[in-house]
């Protein structure tokens, strides 16, 4: 199911490969940003060392997780790496509602999902410089064990291979460039006319403009 309805706030989608630096350029575009309100999602994966519940992610089970997915409240869901995770659609509506703009960090199977229901969203995609870069970038995170490594330098090529899908490619080289192109999306995604006739009706029928409701 789609939706036609035009909402003053935005839905933006990060993807990327493991260690690509997507939450580093994501916690740095919401310093910069705070009008922003990254999307906490669900997952059953363990808590890393310094993450909290409710802030990084909702962790919970398995069994409560398939319940969840079973009432329909999730937006989006997704097995990743063995792995649960899953958008709350209810609370991301009521917030895009008030004008507040979204953001999403998530994968590839889970923007075609968004899409269906919010085909406005808007797609970044965040590429590693090089396979050798991105392996050099997991060693250092110092997270995982070097078989969880392994696995996901083997799963970054066809999580990349759907980067076409995305309105945006963002190639994260230089870390204070990504980080401008990003801000830019951001900034030329506000001022999209549905955004604009949404956030500023009075004077668009001041000045006898009319927007479609469903563009």
């Amino acid at each position: 199911m789609s939706t036609t309805t035009t909402t003053s706030g935005s839905l933006f989608m990060v993807a990327a490969p493991s260690g690509a630096g997507k939450s580093t350029l994501v916690n740095a575009l919401l310093q910069q940003e705070p009008a922003i309100k990254l999307s906490v999602s669900f997952t059953t994966r363990a808590p890393r060392p310094g993450e909290v519940n409710g802030r990084e992610y909702h962790f919970t089970t398995v069994d409560d997780f398939m319940t969840r997915k079973t009432q329909g409240e999730f937006l989006e869901s997704a097995e990743v790496h063995g792995n649960y995770y899953g958008t709350s659609r209810i609370l991301i509506e009521q917030q895009m509602q008030a004008g507040t703009d979204i953001l999403l960090e998530i994968d590839w199977q889970g923007t075609q999902q968004v899409k269906k229901r919010f085909p406005n969203a808007v797609g970044i995609f965040i590429l590693p410089p090089s396979i050798p870069a991105l392996e050099d970038r997991l060693k250092k995170r110092g997270q995982d064990e070097p078989h969880v490594i392994t696995r996901r330098i083997l799963a970054a090529g066809g999580e990349m291979a759907h980067a076409p899908e995305f309105e945006y490619v963002i190639i994260n080289q230089e870390f204070a460039i990504a980080l401008s192109e990003l801000n830019a999306i951001v900034k030329a995604t506000r001022c999209r006319f549905a955004q604009q006739a949404t956030r500023n009706a009075a004077l668009f029928a001041q000045l006898g403009i009319h927007a479609n409701p469903t563009t």
